[in-house]
């Protein structure tokens, strides 16, 4: 027997309680079913048991009290709390004893053909709401599924199996429809994820009049009958193949296309069902035509529709190749691709499941639709989704280069806007180092993502941001992102750290903040400044005092140090004034270290005044850490009212810093 779900076990109970309430002629006495802690409700039950035990004659008044007494008892199975009590006082066998009276009804002297020329139709109609309301009392007990054996045991199935047939021999009527829907509901509950009972409904000849009523006239039996057969197939072998063998497969592609959502939704969870670990049954019924309908259903406006067949399709997705490429050619993607958006996590999920299994085959149609954008910034709940969202991203990056990148390339320069930056998108985040040049620079990738920055959907602008985040994440894992400074024209040369603001053999003397600093002429030329201050045309030339306006003296001893010995270390609190004296005496060693030490400080509030630093000083390391912040921080930063036009003005530099990037990182010219 299968293991027990209770969350599916309530969900049968909710279907079954959403039938009862769309069943017009079901006897409304729900004052006894809320009653469960009344003090005569015990009663209440034992004296309905005894009357269908007692009262068995043909009498007006044993019918009445029948008639009363099973739709009291199918009322009160409503309530769980009353089951174990009804059951307790003996009313399955009770239930069955006369579900078997009416199921003789053609041993009584009835015949057959008496009851198509319409004759005793009152004993016939009070038969069929007898026997419904047996198989409804039989159906709510039976939800339990430490019940079904119970009511197994006492002999009803056999019974339920030949009212199936009653629709053979009997005219079509109100009654004889509710009494047909009432025991297809009744074998659902009783085979419910129990293998035995699956099997022994079979054996008992109950598939066959299953199928045949997939085409009766009456929708609610069509969907009555297509839960019966899903709940039978469902990992019974033996079920599957026999409904197969009953020819269901034509009908149940037919009910793909019916108009009324509960019967696709009815009419696809059969066929998962019967080809969930069954390839030959796959085969079969895709070439009954299944696929079409199926891809149609994606579109439904029932949600339970849409799931059962993503579902479907991540199952026929593991057939073959050609068979992905199918689904892919009969649009699939685009419905599938929406249900990501869906609020409803177990559409996403199955969505996410269907896009995984076909994306080892047709990742150029998934890219297109937008695929990528939705599974990488999809919100799902449980962690077997989440690994499966990462296998398919994992997927689509295998399986990119190649002919996948030539193809997506083609969309990308000749494709409608919407897909050219969806492919753009994603190809920032799936492309190879080697392919990076010719995706973004030989193909105008990158000015595709520029583009969309200057969009007017946010949204457009977060994916955009976070994918030339990503391809300079990649890109510096081969090279920096960041400059080192060039060198100096002039070979340097340190006199080291005992020679700072030391008098000894100090020919020139710097007067800052009224203070002495001792300098020696022949170190300073590693700075252009002060070469040109010693060898040009200057007063400072011959000068031994030379007084130094606006730097203070911590400031310009830092800037010493680092000439006498090639290094500094640079705290937070001096690194700016220490940027600017360094940019101003033409120190690029110096400035790339106070960039380094000013880097660290960018933050959600100074970003835009550290980008006008980097603008004010040249200092391009800081410019390019700035451009990166910017980017990442999108979610954060998007809310300012100052970031957009920001974003616009600097454009051409993060064009530059990324064309630059993306040419030095590639492999080739490395």
């Amino acid at each position: 027997m299968e293991n027990r779900h209770p969350a599916v076990r309530r969900s049968l109970k909710r279907k079954l309680e959403r039938d009862l309430t769309e069943d017009q002629t079901y006897p409304k006495v729900q004052s006894l079913a809320s009653q469960q802690h009344h003090p005569n409700i015990s009663a209440k039950i034992l004296q309905q048991v005894s009357l269908l035990n007692s009262a068995l004659s043909p009498s007006a008044s044993d019918r009445a009290a029948v008639k009363s007494a099973v739709h009291i008892l199918s009322e009160l199975a409503t309530n769980e709390d009353l089951v174990d009590t009804i059951l307790n006082f003996g009313a399955v066998p009770a239930l069955v004893r006369h579900l078997q009276a009416q199921d003789a009804l053609k041993d009584d002297g009835v015949a057959p053909d008496a009851l198509k020329d319409g004759s005793d139709s009152d004993t016939k109609h009070y038969r069929l709401e007898v026997a419904k309301g047996c198989a409804l009392a039989l159906e709510l007990l039976a939800i339990q599924p430490e019940h079904q054996q119970l009511i197994t045991d006492a002999g009803a199935l056999p019974c339920l199996v030949d009212l199936l047939r009653r629709h053979k021999i009997s005219t079509t009527s109100q009654s004889l429809i509710d009494l047909l829907r009432r025991v297809a509901g009744a074998i659902t509950s009783l085979a419910h994820e129990n293998t035995d009972i699956k099997t022994l409904v079979r054996k008992e000849g109950g598939i066959p009049p299953l199928v045949e009523l997939l085409e009766f006239n009456d929708i609610k039996v069509q969907r009555a009958a297509a839960r019966a057969l899903r709940t039978l197939a469902f990992k019974n072998d033996g079920n599957k193949n026999q409904i197969v063998e009953c020819n269901a497969l034509p009908t149940l592609v037919l009910m793909l296309r019916s108009e009324d959502p509960k019967i696709h939704y009815e009419a696809v969870g059969v066929i998962g069902n019967l080809v969930h670990s069954s390839p030959n049954i796959k085969k079969d019924v895709l070439l009954a035509g299944a696929l079409q309908p199926v891809i149609s259903s994606l579109s439904s406006c029932c949600s339970e529709t849409q799931r059962e067949a993503a579902l479907l399709l991540g199952q026929f997705a593991a057939t073959d190749s050609d068979c992905k490429v199918h689904i892919g050619q009969r649009g699939a993607i685009p419905p599938l691709v929406d249900m990501l958006k869906s609020p409803d996590a177990e559409l996403r999920e199955m969505s996410t499941f269907a896009l995984g299994r076909l994306a080892q085959d047709i990742v150029a149609d998934i890219i297109k639709a937008g695929g990528f954008q939705k599974l990488k910034g999809g919100y799902f709940k449980t962690q077997q989704t989440k690994e499966c969202v990462a296998k398919t991203l994992k997927r689509l990056e295998e399986k990119t280069p190649g002919r996948v990148l030539k193809h997506l390339i083609y969309l990308m320069r000749f494709a409608e806007e919407g897909v050219q930056r969806r492919v753009a998108i994603a190809l920032a985040h799936l492309c190879s180092p080697h392919d990076r040049k010719t995706i973004f620079v030989d193909n105008n990738g990158l000015k595709l993502l520029l583009d969309i920055l200057k969009s007017p959907i946010i949204k457009q602008k977060g994916n955009a941001s976070a994918a030339l985040h990503k391809l300079a994440a990649k890109a510096s894992s081969s090279v920096s992102v960041f400059d080192v400074a060039p060198p100096s024209p002039t070979p340097q040369m340190y006199l080291g750290e005992e020679f700072v603001n030391n008098s000894k053999l100090s020919d020139v003397t710097f007067l800052v903040e009224g203070r002495s600093f001792y300098a020696h002429r022949d170190c300073l030329l590693s700075s252009d400044i002060f070469r040109a201050m010693f060898d040009g045309g200057y007063r400072e030339r011959e000068a031994k005092h030379i007084v130094i306006p606006n730097i203070k003296w911590d400031v310009f001893e830092l800037m010493m140090r680092f000439i006498y010995t090639g290094t500094v270390d640079v705290n937070l609190d001096i690194a700016q004034d220490l940027l600017r004296a360094a940019d101003q005496y033409l120190l690029d060693g110096l400035k790339r270290i106070c960039e380094y030490a000013i880097v660290q400080d960018i933050s959600v509030e100074n970003i835009s005044l550290m980008y006008k630093m980097s603008e004010a000083f040249n200092a391009t390391t800081l410019k390019h850490a700035c451009i990166l912040f910017m980017l990442e921080k999108f979610d954060k930063l998007s809310s300012k009212s100052w970031y957009y036009p920001l974003v616009r003005r600097i454009l051409p530099d993060i064009r530059m810093f990324f064309s630059t990037l993306i040419v030095k990182s590639h492999p080739a010219d490395s």
